[in-house]
């Protein structure tokens, strides 16, 4: 063999050996990334978009009331109890008898006036407590309420607090005048019995 052919052989060994080199780094590669441009990846996924399920509207909530006992008028122009509605709500006002009974106590509003209805509690009267137990309710009003007025007044008043309390709560309802049982209301005596009802006040 010439020197010449040799050479010639050597150079294409060298060409092939090259090549196999070559060859094996690209398919060894991961994801048979070309290894001239590494920073060439495949697109990262795009996550699949879901849909969020709609939210109900709330339902408005049905509106409540607490009934209060005024005095006014019928046709015939006689005296009589006359009921009066007020929207409450218990998440903003609380209990719903001591709501009543604050209502009852402040009167009657300025558009309930103009139809005449009125209130015989004394201006002033303040409510000191409405306590709520499991077993009854105690009505803690200021001594301003047995005040003035005269004996047809005073039960009237009596009245009121009885008509309204019964018609707010189920549980029995007991009146105290600043702090104390109330036996004896009034500068004349009228005697009434504990718990409250139609039937308390003594004639």
């Amino acid at each position: 063999m010439h020197k010449d052919q040799k050479l010639f052989l050597g150079l294409v060994g060298v060409a092939m050996i090259g090549a196999s080199v070559f060859l094996g780094l690209k398919l060894l590669s991961p994801d048979n990334v070309d290894i001239e441009n590494p920073s060439v990846q495949a697109p990262a996924e795009t996550p699949a978009e879901t849909e969020t399920p709609a939210e109900k509207p709330a339902q408005p909530k049905a509106k409540e009331y607490v009934n209060i006992v005024f005095i006014g008028q019928n046709e015939n122009h006689e005296e009589i109890y006359k009921i009066v509605k007020r929207e409450y709500s218990p998440q903003i006002d609380g209990s719903k008898i001591k709501y009543a009974i604050t209502s009852l106590i402040l009167g009657p509003k300025q558009g309930e006036k103009s139809s005449g209805i009125y209130s015989e509690i004394p201006q002033g009267t303040v409510v000191l407590n409405v306590q709520e137990r499991p077993d009854r309710v105690i009505l803690d009003l200021s001594r301003k309420f047995e005040n003035g007025g005269g004996t047809d007044s005073v039960y009237k008043r009596l009245y009121q607090i009885i008509k309204t309390a019964k018609r707010n709560t189920e549980k029995p309802v007991y009146l105290y005048i600043d702090g104390k049982q109330a036996d004896v209301i009034g500068g004349d005596g009228i005697m009434i019995s504990q718990p409250l009802s139609e039937n308390s006040i003594g004639e």
